[in-house]
């Protein structure tokens, strides 16, 4: 394995483990910033995974070590993080968590022979335009994200203007993009397509358009803490407007920003792992530690799972082995029986609809 050079110093680092394992693994996401609450979701199920499989004798015999990298959503500090984990020797990463930081640094991989699993990257160019045949993930796509989303809009919505609007970055646009094209395709017009900045806290003039074009449902391609506020200004404003998203929104500081605001907000995620019976025990013991169990926490348990999983089976943590077991094998982890297609892709069940109700997200009951 090449050694990479340290890419910059917006690189923030954090070990959790010795340096003299005898096997390293990562993961990585938005440990710091505005999006550190799903950074703190992967470090939990990271942590319980390596706990758990070296409770069980580890991998092939050798005990595993955790490293943690903080790319905040940043696509050059995701492509630093890549190039010191490839410094540290690490044979495998979970992460990263936005598709924007997902995406470069998978270049990284594919180049130092580094296995990467995101739990938690939708963008369907993760996989489409992949750069080496160890780049996976355990989490869906925009694109099936989207069809539902899109069909839904249409079946429930048919009476109400729908507007839609994204982040400019590749999850909440290509999120957004896929779909409008679904409703589109569906039979719906959309009312209005713009795109927001990330990071602002007064959208007024968004939602005083959202309000004069007499929208009834607003689709956010983006993360919770803009639509947080879109959907607490637009209360403000007394509109009635149903917000609707995606996958970023499992976390509990979109109700924390909202507050009774965000009452019937909807979204699309896979079905919730928590309920899974095989993850019980996961559960339990994340919630006994005090960590979090929510959102990507038991997808980013699954991704390291599974590469554990995959490396017994190949009886080695080498590249070529592990993701030829990979592409081979059906694995049974916390999200159930999953494999992979020849993209890299899941085969697990696709999106359902949540509801925001009374702070906490479940199921959509129709």
């Amino acid at each position: 394995m090449k050694k990479a050079l340290l890419a910059g110093a917006a690189l923030s680092f954090v070990m959790t483990g010795s340096a003299w394992a005898d096997i390293t693994i990562a993961t990585a996401g938005p440990m710091t910033g505005q999006y550190a609450s799903f950074g703190a979701q992967m470090k939990a199920g990271a942590e319980q995974a390596v706990a758990d499989i070296n409770a069980a004798g580890g991998v092939n015999g050798e005990q595993l070590v955790l490293e943690v990298g903080d790319d905040a959503c940043d696509p050059k500090q995701a492509v630093a993080v890549a190039n010191q984990f490839a410094g540290q020797g690490v044979a495998f990463v979970a992460g990263h968590f936005c598709s924007g930081s997902s995406i470069p640094a998978s270049s990284v991989y594919a180049e130092e022979g580094i296995i990467q699993i995101t739990p938690a990257s939708t963008n369907p160019k993760f996989t489409d335009e992949r750069p080496g045949d160890g780049v996976f993930r355990v989490c869906g796509r925009d694109d099936q994200q989207g069809e539902v989303a899109g069909n839904f809009l249409v079946e429930n919505f048919g009476d109400k203007k729908v507007a839609f609007v994204h982040d400019k970055t590749a999850y909440g646009k290509g999120l957004a993009d896929a779909t409008k094209a679904a409703y589109e395709a569906a039979g719906g017009t959309s009312a209005l397509y713009e795109a927001y900045t990330a990071g602002e806290k007064d959208y007024t003039a968004l939602v005083s358009k959202l309000k004069q074009e007499g929208i009834g449902v607003l689709y956010v391609g983006g993360y919770h803490t803009e639509a947080g506020l879109m959907a607490r200004q637009m209360r403000e404003q007394g509109m009635d407007t149903v917000l609707v998203s995606g996958d970023a929104l499992v976390t509990d500081e979109y109700w924390a920003i909202t507050g009774d605001a965000g009452e019937g907000t909807l979204m699309t995620f896979s079905p919730d792992p928590r309920k899974n019976e095989v993850a019980k025990p996961v559960v339990e013991a994340l919630e006994a530690a005090g960590k979090t169990t929510e959102g990507y926490a038991l997808y980013t348990y699954a991704a390291i799972q599974t590469w554990a999983k995959a490396a017994n089976d190949a009886g080695s943590v080498e590249y070529d082995a592990v993701v030829k077991a990979l592409n081979e094998g059906t694995f049974d982890t916390v999200l159930g029986e999953l494999s992979f297609d020849e993209k890299g892709d899941v085969t697990l069940p696709g999106y359902v609809f949540y509801e925001w109700k009374d702070g906490q997200y479940d199921y959509l009951e129709q």
